[in-house]
């Protein structure tokens, strides 16, 4: 089947002539003489590039080229014009134009920037459906741990249902991940999955990007938009840290929540939704409720099942399949073939403190893969820090073992004295914040504060 090429040209002599000049070069070429022909074209049938002109009559070729990739967000354009402004060059490309070029345009020289473009397109396809393939063949992984164990038990037992979740843990401990796995297992995984980071919400735009708005809600608001909840509708929808809504946009959720229905900003009319939520943060949303930052009936409406993520420090039973799975993956990305990593690097990691958790090894992972020309993963191929981290904490055991030894052989001593240093830890580490404190060491609140009065710990 031939290649499909759009010349939008306003000169009908060159337009006839140009779309000659392809035809002969193996192409199906069809023309238009304006934009609105352009789009009514597109709107029929996405060509697989778009040749455009910068001086249209009824817009210029920018403009074109911003409502064609509202249409057909991943379209191949080249821009054509007579006029060399090197300020149109950037934005065209900036609105994912392949290239420029200036008139008069060679036609050799044109058809080789069309050959390009074309290939460009071409692998990107192709790395598409790898990546598809590979994340079809390991979309999730789980893990061998008990940790792991309970938390697959939990996604598929929550799954099915419509319970509203709430997913607890640290940053990078794969939050949204776990919202995607209860999603897939769920009976809406055929319809749309939407996340948001409810952090990077201003709080004068998150009801419009949450509920939508009309147009002249505000200024700006040159449209009817749609918001996540309507786009999501029939779907998943994952608030990611969401103890970070303004208390105006929490009553809203309230209500979307309990009635299933939404107001678009500026607007009284109500619009029936179905939406599941899933919400997630790295903060206790205990200590945001005790200080009025956050409405306990909205809490309780979000949290009809809680799921914890242990962080990666606490998951090292499960350190090597987490690396065998980022390893799969940056081969793919990167065309490498690294099969693993040494068992020196193996036990680095292991001891390793991992304070960006999966996230982190992720980017350690890749970047080792880009880096690595043999088979495994070195100690050479991933960062200083860490294995000095862990020479220094091999250190700092053999001194703390040594010492315990020669101070007391009682067990019982012992213990508490390690649990005494644990709680210590976990005080300077979370800036003495008891909630904070009380989860990373995975008890209650009330558990921590009769140890810090058993130990005697200043906080």
């Amino acid at each position: 089947m031939l290649q499909q090429i759009l010349v939008v040209d306003d000169d009908a002599y060159f337009n006839k002539m140009l779309s000659a000049f392809l035809g002969k070069n193996g192409f199906a070429v069809h023309s238009a003489l304006d934009a609105k022909k352009a789009l009514d074209h597109i709107s029929m049938s996405v060509p697989d590039l778009v040749l455009i002109d910068f001086k249209l009559p009824d817009l210029n070729g920018l403009e074109l080229m911003e409502l064609i990739k509202e249409k057909s967000p991943g379209q191949t354009m080249i821009l054509m014009t007579n006029y060399s402004d090197v300020r149109t060059a950037v934005r065209s490309i900036q609105l994912g134009a392949f290239e420029f070029v200036t008139k008069p345009v060679n036609p050799d020289e044109l058809l080789l920037t069309i050959q390009a473009a074309l290939r460009q397109k071409t692998r990107k396809k192709e790395k598409g459906a790898e990546l598809k393939k590979t994340s079809n063949k390991k979309k999730f992984i789980v893990g061998k741990s008990e940790n792991a164990r309970k938390l697959w038990e939990h996604v598929q037992l929550v799954a099915p249902t419509k319970m509203s979740v709430m997913i607890l843990g640290e940053s990078g401990t794969g939050k949204e991940y776990a919202a995607r796995m209860i999603h897939e297992f769920s009976k809406r995984k055929d319809k749309p999955f939407l996340a948001t980071d409810c952090g990077a919400l201003s709080k004068e735009l998150a009801g419009s990007a949450l509920f939508g708005h009309v147009k002249g809600a505000f200024t700006g608001a040159l449209q009817d938009k749609k918001g996540l909840f309507e786009l999501a509708d029939g779907g998943t929808l994952f608030l990611d840290e969401v103890g970070n809504l303004s208390y105006d946009i929490q009553v809203q959720l309230l209500r979307a929540l309990q009635e299933q229905k939404i107001k678009r900003v500026g607007s009284e009319a109500d619009i029936a939704v179905d939406v599941r939520i899933l919400a997630a943060t790295n903060e206790q949303l205990l200590s945001a409720i005790e200080n009025n930052h956050f409405r306990l009936d909205l809490y309780h409406r979000l949290n009809e099942f809680e799921i914890m993520l242990k962080p990666l420090r606490e998951r090292q039973e499960d350190m090597a399949e987490f690396i065998d799975f980022f390893i799969e993956k940056a081969n793919t990305e990167l065309d490498k073939k690294v099969i693993g990593v040494d068992e020196e690097v193996l036990e680095i990691f292991r001891n390793y403190s991992w304070p960006g958790n999966f996230r982190e090894l992720g980017n350690i992972i890749r970047r080792a893969v880009l880096m690595c020309n043999a088979s495994h993963i070195a100690k050479t191929h991933i960062p200083d820090a860490i294995v000095l981290e862990n020479g220094l904490n091999q250190v700092a055991t053999k001194l703390q073992v040594e010492n315990k030894i020669s101070e007391s052989l009682d067990l019982k001593l012992l213990q508490e004295e390690t649990e005494k240093e644990k709680i210590e830890l976990a005080l300077a580490k979370t800036k003495y914040n008891k909630t904070k404190t009380a989860a990373m060491l995975n008890i209650d609140r009330t558990t921590l504060y009769k140890k810090i009065a058993k130990y005697n710990i200043e906080a």
